[in-house]
């Protein structure tokens, strides 16, 4: 068993318990870490595939961009992990068989690769898997339907993000643009005429307010000339 294989085997088996812990963890936040750690490892597999752009991608995409959504989601909503809970043993059967039905077409689909096709020609974009240029030749060319339909998808998937966090709340403070569009000059200024002050006046009354309040109880003050 060479070092190569080893680290595969290393890999595998943190990625598989950092998997277990993502649906065993109580903390959601733990969780999403346990998905990170996940990720890392399958990212250090594609590079034992010598497939680099896919574990670059997988790093900076999922980790660096989904995960840290992910996290600020978690955070601001405030589950109540104790009332998610509730009805866990309910749900337990239908998950078990799709868990059962996902593990089996997995091992059919694995198999079929073991057995291996000796007599089929061999793809040279194979070797290369993690190339740019071959990844943009399948995509833009084989599979440009497929990845014209994730890109809406993805599309419809934000609009919708957004559409939900617009709801009213009487906690916080928005602005409609419209009425901030047709604002006029009337509705922020309004100029007010006030009569002048002599401000001589008011600094001479100021001083002897000053002086009467300095003055000892029960003495007169006299202005002289």
């Amino acid at each position: 068993m060479d070092f190569t294989t080893v680290l595969f085997y290393v890999f595998a088996a943190v990625m598989v318990l950092a998997g277990l812990s993502v649906i065993t963890s109580k903390n959601p936040v733990h969780a999403a870490l346990f998905l990170v750690l996940a990720f890392f490892n399958a990212a250090g597999i594609w590079m034992l595939l010598k497939a680099e752009f896919l574990a670059i991608v997988l790093v900076l995409v999922y980790v660096g961009a989904v995960m840290v959504l992910f996290l600020f989601v978690v955070m601001m909503l405030d589950i109540n992990v104790d009332r998610m809970r509730e009805g866990f043993w309910g749900y337990l059967p239908i998950a078990s068989g799709i868990g059962a039905l996902i593990v089996l077409e997995m091992a059919a689909v694995l198999w079929r690769g073991f057995l291996g096709t000796p007599d089929a020609p061999a793809d040279a974009a194979v070797g290369h898997i993690g190339g740019t240029k071959q990844l943009g030749l399948l995509i833009y060319t084989k599979y440009i339907y497929g990845f014209e339909i994730a890109a809406a998808i993805l599309l419809v998937a934000i609009i919708a993000a957004v559409a939900l966090t617009l709801r009213k709340r009487k906690d916080s403070k928005a602005i409609d643009p419209g009425l901030a569009v047709r604002v006029k000059r009337n509705d922020r200024l309004r100029i007010v005429k006030m009569a002048a002050v002599d401000q001589k006046a008011i600094d001479a009354a100021a001083v002897a307010a000053a002086a009467a309040a300095a003055a000892p109880a029960g003495t007169n003050t006299k202005e002289t000339p």
